[in-house]
């Protein structure tokens, strides 16, 4: 990891993005900042890989980070893109453990880590930080499980509309940029990268959909999709 000399309040921006953070007082929030450390990534760079122990949270200031996971098989399976404000290592916070994912940059990085026995004094001080990350941690294992669920039982045209339906939903409108290349869209939805591309072909053709360029959608007709999506 790479260390980025960051002025304080770049980095109090970083942490004030984080929801569990955000009702310190301003003079608490600069004693977090002060116990923080400022890395960047450049895109492609491994931040961490599956095995590693982590032994602090690691908050996205800038940038994007894909969280993945590879099968014996070589097969890769990809959980979530991380944003501005999320986080990762969340469960370092609590134990000693190995990770069994990794987490890459997507693009120009940068992240604020805070070691684990700063967030333990931080916690014990705040125990509302501690319920709001295990909060946050419970919404990402209901994520998860949703997500091999879906692959289990849906296919994979099933799958594509689900999502397309679900970044319609977080981005507040029927046009929007894709969050991720059409390569870690498939491997998302467990499926190849050239089906995933003749099944949104298909969705186009139908009227669903409209794509502009590789990362444009435009979703044309919510009931179609929907239908497609409870389909099992």
């Amino acid at each position: 990891m790479a260390n980025l000399n960051h002025t304080d309040s770049t980095k109090q921006l970083c942490v004030s993005k984080v929801p569990f953070f955000n009702h310190l007082k301003k003079d608490e929030m600069v004693k977090v900042v002060q116990t923080s450390r400022s890395l960047r990534f450049t895109k492609g760079e491994i931040i961490h890989h599956a095995d590693d122990i982590l032994n602090e949270l690691l908050i996205v200031h800038k940038g994007k980070v894909k969280i993945y996971q590879i099968f014996e098989s070589g097969k890769e399976q990809l959980l979530r893109i991380l944003k501005p404000g999320e986080f990762m290592g969340e469960l370092a916070i609590f134990s000693e453990k190995r990770l069994d994912s990794y987490a890459e940059a997507l693009e120009q990085t940068e992240i604020c880590a805070i070691h684990r026995k700063d967030m333990t004094k931080l916690m014990e001080k705040h125990p509302t930080i501690a319920i709001k990350i295990l909060e946050q941690f419970s919404k990402r294992l209901d994520l998860t499980e949703q997500l091999v669920g879906q692959n289990n039982v849906m296919d994979v045209e099933a799958r594509t509309a689900s999502l397309l339906l679900q970044l319609r939903k977080d981005e507040g409108t029927s046009t929007f940029m894709l969050p991720m290349s059409k390569k870690d869209m498939a491997s998302y939805l467990a499926t190849s990268q050239e089906t995933l591309s003749r099944k949104l072909t298909k969705f186009q053709e139908n009227g669903w959909i409209n794509q502009k360029g590789h990362r444009y959608i435009t979703v044309m007709d919510d009931e179609a999709l929907v239908k497609v999506a409870s389909r099992t």
